[in-house]
């Protein structure tokens, strides 16, 4: 499992974006592009109250470009090659839009352009609500937890629950709890299997808790103006985090971990019989893994020594050690836990690949 900061590094971070976030609901008419000569993008917001100047990352570039229906990479080439062009083509389309957007902004910088029924559900209300339900867990163990610039990721283990996969093979019961900010998915908490001979983490999506950033349209006396908590969303919040207490009593239970264990376990009967290269083909074409993380898996596959689907899911989750970026090592864990998924039909396609 990729390793992030500490646990105490994370609540610094936190805190710091809470003083230092802002986020306003405005009518795109009220949006203005503008580019200098270098390609740096700005962002202007029209208002006596809530407006100013704000620089774009590139994440917020790409949502820009996509609710004005620009390709992102011509988005780009006129802002590197053409910056007049493309502040002619945002804006016109800016000023021809009649809708609301919300803006959320950090250090000032527009990190996210959001439809205006975005429902906010930030890291430092979730961590303050799961962290101690985390802590309270039997031994808890902070394996990882990271704050990327598109979600932010809890994954703790308790050894109280574990399962012995084979002889001196054992895993650990765990749970992991990601949400974003920026539109990069919904709040989630998942089961997490963690294996000790290896420090894999494998994630169990079936048993999965979500909560989607989607609410009611959010509504402003002013053309643009910050929007602040309200009593009906905090009483909302607090009804999901007692679901989310409820799911992560369940995931650490000894019959839910048995249930995901059990499912890695019957995956040893499964035997690569065909070409562990075209395997890995296979299974790379089917989930978009490029060369160099395809390279990976095999490498991982022969060197453990082990050409059973079993083998091929902890190559995979190996490999997410082998990822530089924390998001895509977690899709690795993620895709573990889909694979011990596949049907019986699916898995004779990867493992008969010739």
């Amino acid at each position: 499992m990729k390793s992030g900061c500490s646990l105490v590094n994370l609540a610094q971070e936190l805190e710091r974006q809470l003083a230092g976030k802002q986020d306003l609901i405005v009518p795109t008419s009220l949006l203005r592009c503008q580019t200098d000569e270098a390609g740096s993008c700005r962002m202007i917001v029209e208002s006596k109250d809530g407006g100013g100047e704000y620089g774009i990352t590139k994440l917020a570039r790409r949502q820009l470009a996509d609710k004005l229906k620009i390709p992102f990479a011509y988005f780009e080439r006129m802002r590197s090659e053409q910056p007049t062009l493309l502040d002619r083509n945002v804006n016109t389309w800016l000023q021809t839009e009649d809708d609301r957007r919300m803006i959320r902004t950090l250090d000032g910088q527009v990190r996210a352009v959001l439809s205006d029924r975005y429902r906010r559900l930030d890291n430092y209300d979730l961590a303050e609500a799961v962290l101690p339900m985390l802590q309270r867990l039997a031994d808890a163990r902070f394996e990882s937890v990271e704050l990327t610039e598109t979600r932010m990721y809890l994954k703790v283990v308790t050894p109280r629950v574990e399962f012995e996969i084979a002889p001196g093979d054992v895993v650990q019961a765990g749970i992991v709890v990601t949400n974003s900010e920026v539109g990069h998915g919904t709040l989630s908490v998942q089961p997490l299997v963690y294996r000790l001979v290896c420090r894999n983490g494998l994630i169990a999506s079936d048993r999965a808790l979500r909560k989607t950033h989607v609410g009611r349209v959010l509504q402003s006396e002013d053309e643009a103006t910050t929007v602040f908590r309200d009593d009906t969303l905090a009483a909302d919040d607090k009804a999901f985090f007692l679901k989310v207490r409820d799911v992560v009593e369940a995931a650490v239970s000894e019959a839910t971990f048995r249930q995901v264990a059990q499912k890695m376990q019957k995956t040893r009967d499964i035997k690569l019989t065909g070409n562990p290269v075209r395997a890995v083909e296979v299974l790379a074409n089917r989930y978009t893994l490029n060369e160099s993380e395809r390279a990976g898996v095999l490498r991982h596959l022969i060197v453990d020594g082990d050409l059973s689907a079993y083998g091929l899911v902890n190559a995979v989750t190996h490999c997410s050690d082998d990822v530089e970026d924390y998001d895509r090592a977690t899709e690795f864990e993620a895709l573990g836990g889909k694979l011990i998924e596949l049907s019986s039909s699916e898995w004779k396609e990867v493992a008969e690949a010739a």
